[in-house]
């Protein structure tokens, strides 16, 4: 208590100095229901503990190189505010862990510079103000069940950011003042971490990587995001971005619903190659059919569409697996035209549920049971819902043949 009280002190008697700071070298502890505002520089030295468990209001600088920033007991708890009115610094050598973390700054341009190691366990909420993470000394991560909201333009972070966790996650990142948005699926396991970052304009970059693939039409060359795992990480997700008027080139949008791709620059090849895209027009999202498999730059991207759609199957994607005798199972008509085909269809978790080759329409079909090589819980039967399918097959005229691949959504109605 007497440390506790010789911090408030120092604070008490700062508005009296031309320069002041508030220091921790011992144990502070804000206990829950309590409200601790300090507006000078923070520090927490070099052995010193601060626990959060109330609320801390920082109107200035944050150096942590203590043993310990962080909330005390297991369950996350306490909330702290930076509501500066000038550029805060969140600087040190220790890791700053937050619960959760309110930005309220109207700086310009930026408004939060993070220059030391920094972890949320809870939510962050994104009212004001711009943060930029030094790409050699800070860092920026989001625990397992962490939270953003209210993020945009005027309030996101530009440079990396972390996603440790088995649950869906949108990056709060942008960069030049605008928030461009990326989220990926759940991945498998709760220490398994996902980095993000985007950036605009950056004609460099393109300059060394403008060769795109034959079924490549048009690149993006405004913007590109990053999407990387950690060594440890062994599942993979399915990437969804989206595309903006004032950041995205129109002739890349202009036909979404019929050729637009997520593209991702392949350094062994050292070209852009198709990921495939799902696309959602009235949200302007686009996302990976399937889960990645290979990681790094990505962008978006026009397809020629007849490299891709050419052949004679007709696709319903409606499936009644009742046993009526109608819509039993997933029906391509001409399938059989074509024995070198393969079908596969994904749950949307991007779990393949069913992968068969040489599909046709009578002993080889799908009937809304899980099957195939490499599927989960194979003879059951799936649930209701909506399925991802991928269809690829050999198609061949006077030109020659070349693999065809169609994607789409399927809907399964088990009931």
């Amino acid at each position: 208590m007497n440390k506790y009280l010789r911090l408030l002190l120092l604070i008490g008697v700062l508005p009296n100095l031309s320069y002041g700071q508030a220091v921790n070298k011992g144990q502070f502890y804000i206990k829950p229901g309590s409200v601790v505002s300090v507006y000078y520089p923070l520090e927490n030295k070099e052995g010193g503990d601060f626990m959060n468990n109330g609320e801390l209001f920082l109107h200035n600088n944050l150096i942590n190189n203590g043993k310990e920033f962080d909330f005390k007991g297991k369950v996350p708890q306490g909330k702290t505010y930076l509501v500066g009115k000038h550029l805060q610094l969140i600087e040190g050598k220790s890791l700053i862990n937050f619960n959760s973390l309110v930005l309220n700054n109207p700086s310009k341009r930026k408004a939060f510079e993070v220059k030391a190691p920094l972890s949320i366990a809870g939510d962050v909420e994104f009212r004001e103000g711009i943060v930029k993470v030094d790409s050699l000394q800070g860092s920026f991560t989001f625990l397992n069940h962490a939270k953003v909201s209210n993020v945009g333009d005027h309030s996101h972070i530009e440079g990396e950011v972390e996603k440790e966790g088995n649950e869906q996650f949108t990056y709060p990142k942008g960069d030049k003042g605008y928030y461009r948005e990326a989220t990926i699926s759940a991945p498998k396991h709760e220490k398994d971490i996902f980095s993000g970052r985007y950036s605009l304009d950056d004609k460099k970059f393109f300059k060394i990587r403008g060769n795109v693939s034959g079924v490549v039409d048009k690149l993006n060359t405004r913007e590109y995001w990053i999407i990387e795992h950690s060594k440890s990480t062994s599942s993979n997700v399915i990437l969804t971005l989206t595309w903006d008027e004032r950041t995205t080139p129109k002739e890349i949008y202009a036909n979404a619903a019929d050729n637009l791709h997520i593209l991702r620059w392949d350094a062994k090849q050292q070209l852009w190659v198709d990921e495939g895209g799902i696309v959602d027009v009235d949200n302007k999202t686009v996302s990976t059919p399937t889960s990645l498999e290979q990681y790094g730059f990505f962008t978006l991207g026009t397809v020629k569409t007849d490299k891709l759609l050419k052949g004679d199957v007709v696709i319903y994607n409606f499936v009644s697996a009742n046993g009526d005798g109608q819509n039993d199972f997933f029906r391509i008509d001409n399938i059989d035209r074509f024995p070198n085909n393969k079908v596969e269809i994904f749950n949307r978790w991007g779990v393949k549920v069913y992968d068969t080759s040489n599909y046709n329409s009578n002993d080889n079909v799908f009937r809304g049971y899980s099957e195939g090589r490499v599927t989960m819980n194979k003879k059951e039967q799936l649930p209701s819902g909506t399925y991802y399918y991928i269809i690829s097959y050999e198609y061949k005229d006077e030109s020659g043949s070349r693999m065809i691949r169609k994607t789409g959504y399927l809907h399964l109605e088990t009931n």
